[in-house]
């Protein structure tokens, strides 16, 4: 498992946002330029994180971006998939059907575990924790 440029951005996204909830809506110019990112790279995410319900969008000339919930309320772990899917270590873990396999396999309960490790630490840390 890699989490990559689409999860640590969704994750940069959300914290920027959290950090300035009080100021109202964010532009994602701002949030870019804090980010160091590309303003155009940042689009796709945050239409994935509106999709998702994690942020909620405003239109017109003081419009932007802002959490739909309190930072509190976010696990680090349904940021990252919002954006990357699946953190399952193993490709046999991330699809929607199992594995042909499985009943034969030796190591699925290893990568089961590893999963379970991988997600039980991702839902412990919130937003709110990161920001501390």
């Amino acid at each position: 498992m890699m989490i990559t440029t689409k999860g640590r951005n969704a994750l940069k996204v959300m914290l920027d946002l959290a950090q300035h909830s009080g100021e109202g809506p964010v532009s994602l110019a701002d949030i870019a330029e804090r980010s160091h990112e590309s303003q155009k790279y940042l689009e796709s995410t945050v239409a994935q994180l509106s999709q998702r319900g994690l942020i909620i969008s405003s239109r017109g000339k003081n419009g932007g971006y802002r959490l739909s919930r309190a930072p509190e309320e976010y696990s680090v772990a349904e940021i990252i998939t919002a954006a990357e899917g699946s953190l399952a270590p193993v490709s046999c873990l991330s699809g929607d059907k199992p594995c042909e396999n499985a009943d034969k396999c030796l190591s699925l309960p290893l990568w089961r575990e590893l999963d379970d490790v991988i997600m039980n630490f991702l839902n412990s840390r919130s937003l709110a924790d990161l920001l501390k």
